[in-house]
């Protein structure tokens, strides 16, 4: 495979996954970022002088920036990981999920459609637009209900979810309609380094290091199936190289656990490598909850297992175990990474909910 080209990839995922393919595939990579603050270029400080990635400071949803990326570097698969992400900031400001994952993915789908087809015919052929998605499009388990499959019924209910939905659709839409060769993927929870800290795990890690309370929504009872991302983006290198057009894959880790569960974990670990004076455990705080919280995620990995052959290589506990210490030895870019920005949204997030009770 030739040049790729990655949307978001200053992102989470993003960067890991240019980091992944760097050291996997060895071929040119070409990151599209518009760097809101969740872009972070110091995720990619290794590649620095690596001429085998070029950074493009751009939007999505910004037509002729697309274009001129396309024309220039004519990627062999485009790898879509730009996107809004968070559930709490899509619940208190929904239009900018509209804007980026709806109109941002319509705007480089058609974009790319109107690219491909002025390639020669093998070209088109083995082109692949990689629709990185989540399996918050799926709606809520039950507590005895089976995983979610490929066949699952989309029933989103966050705004952020409903973009996402929203963007797979149109994924879908341009492979039928146009023959646009785009692969769907639905992923579980990410983690691992170079997570923003405002998601679970790393604002877990960043608070019961400094001694501050870990807020827990509700009960704490909601559960999520968790993936270390290096798992994630070992998957999304597979489903390049072999998956079918028109098709859909869930990416999972099968390792179902509550929140209480994810950050008990989190105490222990920290507990082991930094002691102090009292368990981490003690800094539990019990929050009013989320609104519309999703009571359970759970994905079935069936498909990619039996037909591209790929399987996880961390558990849950080797992989926490590899994201603490991660936080631990890059305790200067998580420190960076909870300024300004940061600090506001845990103000407007955090300090204004309800404490129920501590644990």
């Amino acid at each position: 495979m030739e040049t790729i080209l990655v949307t978001g990839g200053a992102g989470f995922v993003g960067s890991n996954f240019i980091l992944d393919w760097i050291e996997h595939i060895g071929t040119r990579v070409v990151s599209l970022d518009k760097l809101t603050y969740a872009g972070n270029l110091r995720n990619l400080t290794a590649l620095r002088s690596d001429s085998r990635h070029n950074f493009v400071l751009g939007d999505i949803g910004d037509r002729a920036v697309v274009r001129k990326v396309l024309e220039l570097y004519q990627p062999a698969a485009v790898v879509h990981f730009a996107a809004e992400s968070h559930v709490d900031r899509s619940i208190l400001g929904p239009e900018e999920f509209i804007r980026t994952n709806v109109e941002g993915t319509f705007r480089l789908l058609d974009e790319v459609r109107a690219w491909w087809v002025t390639l020669k015919p093998e070209q088109r052929e083995s082109f692949r637009f990689l629709n990185v998605s989540t399996d918050e499009v799926y709606g809520s388990l039950g507590e005895g209900d089976t995983p979610f499959t490929e066949n699952s019924q989309y029933a989103p209910n966050s705004p952020y979810a409903a973009s996402k939905a929203s963007a797979d659709h149109i994924a879908r839409a341009y492979c039928h309609t146009y023959g646009l060769p785009t692969i769907i993927t639905n992923c579980s929870n990410n983690y691992g380094p170079y997570q923003f800290p405002e998601k679970l795990i790393p604002l877990v890690i960043g608070n019961a290091l400094a001694g501050r309370a870990i807020p827990v929504y509700g009960d704490g009872q909601n559960v999520r199936d968790w993936i270390f991302v290096r798992d994630h983006c070992a998957a999304l290198r597979t489903i390049l190289r072999r998956g079918v057009p028109g098709t859909s894959y869930n990416i999972g880790g099968e390792s179902e656990r509550t929140n209480l569960q994810v950050i008990a974990a989190i105490c222990n670990v920290l507990d082991e490598e930094v002691p102090a004076a009292s368990p981490r455990r003690d800094l539990i705080e019990f929050v009013k909850d989320r609104l519309g919280h999703d009571r359970r995620y759970a994905i079935d990995c069936t498909r990619l297992r039996a037909e591209l052959a790929w399987e996880p290589a961390e558990s849950f506990e080797t992989g926490l175990r590899k994201t603490v210490l991660w936080y631990l030895e890059n305790s200067e870019w998580a420190k960076e990474a909870r300024g300004g920005n940061y600090q506001h949204w845990i103000s407007v997030n955090y300090e204004q909910r309800d404490t129920i009770c501590r644990a």
